[in-house]
């Protein structure tokens, strides 16, 4: 066996043994650790954990002055399982390449870091593990980021129009004065006013519940031009910044929550968006057409179907 296919297989320290060049610098290493988490871009592996290895190796500028084995002076082991768990927590990823990405972003964020080695295995898919390793250092992947000053998340204004809204004649007068407030649009909608198909499958059902709701968004959008179909939150952020009204399709965003709403609550829309404007850190959340819920996180405001002026 060649020494570049040997070290493939090897653990991620004897690649950065090999890799090192200039002045030798520290390692300190996580090898095996082992992590249930729902992940993968297939079917079959939502809905349900599976085991994911995790080995670390990160290349740490050397500390000039004494340790005096004090914790605070290094980079502690604690901040690489930080890393992991937080990129595990933030949102459901399809992705072990996105994942590992994440991972070694966040690492080199610590400012000993100079470069890291993640490997990620899924241990349940097969006989074999499965996995991905990637490289990252400071140096090539950090620094342009450092030099790029990140714009503030605008915060929107969440509507929630009852499927009465939706087919209220005087719907175009309230886009338009919702639109004349300034904030961010995005309108959401529940269950439409049809026989949705019943499973009595918990999964199958919520795909089914997504998609009716889905339905209806595609119905309020063909009310008014204005109106987009968003289903993703880097599309919702494009809109935000950009002046486009949109309308929330769910499904790509409840399904990849990491604490989604339960079966429950995302059956019942004007739940699902009082979820949602939590999850957008709205300025407010705007009933329309329906009785408004008890405020939460985010201010609510009812408006009647005869309320023509907002």
């Amino acid at each position: 066996m060649t020494n570049e296919i040997r070290l493939a297989f090897e653990h991620p320290s004897e690649r950065s043994e090999a890799m090192a060049d200039g002045a030798p610098l520290d390692r300190i290493s996580l090898r095996d650790h082992i992590v249930e988490v729902e992940i993968g871009a297939f079917q079959a592996e939502r809905g349900t954990t599976q085991r994911v290895c995790f080995n670390v190796v990160v290349e740490v500028r050397p500390i000039s002055a004494p340790v005096d084995d004090d914790v605070d002076r290094i980079l502690s082991y604690d901040r690489v399982t930080e890393a992991i768990a937080f990129e595990l927590a933030a949102e459901r990823l399809n992705l072990l390449e996105t994942l590992a990405a994440r991972v070694a972003d966040r690492i080199l964020l610590e400012p000993q870091a100079m470069r890291v080695f993640v490997r990620i295995e899924k241990l349940d898919r097969g006989p074999g593990a499965l996995g991905v390793e990637i490289v990252r250092s400071r140096a090539a992947h950090l620094a342009p980021v450092e030099e790029i000053e990140e714009e503030a998340a605008p915060h929107p204004r969440v509507v929630y129009v009852s499927n009465a809204a939706i087919a209220a004649e005087h719907l175009t007068g309230w886009i338009d004065q919702l639109e004349a407030q300034g904030a961010p649009l995005i309108f959401c909608v529940g269950m439409p006013d049809i026989d949705v198909t019943q499973t009595g499958h918990v999964m199958t059902q919520r795909r089914i519940d997504l998609l009716a709701i889905e339905q209806n968004a595609w119905c309020l959008a063909a009310r008014d031009e204005r109106c987009v179909v968003v289903a993703t939150r880097t599309e919702l952020d494009w809109a935000m910044k950009n002046g486009q009204i949109c309308v929330w399709a769910p499904s790509k965003i409840v399904l990849d929550s990491v604490e989604g709403p339960d079966a429950v609550a995302q059956a019942d829309g004007l739940a699902l968006g009082q979820w949602f404007a939590a999850e957008m850190e709205a300025l407010q959340l705007c009933v329309i057409g329906e009785a408004a819920p008890v405020a939460g996180d985010v201010p609510v405001r009812a408006v009647a179907l005869d309320q023509r002026t907002l």
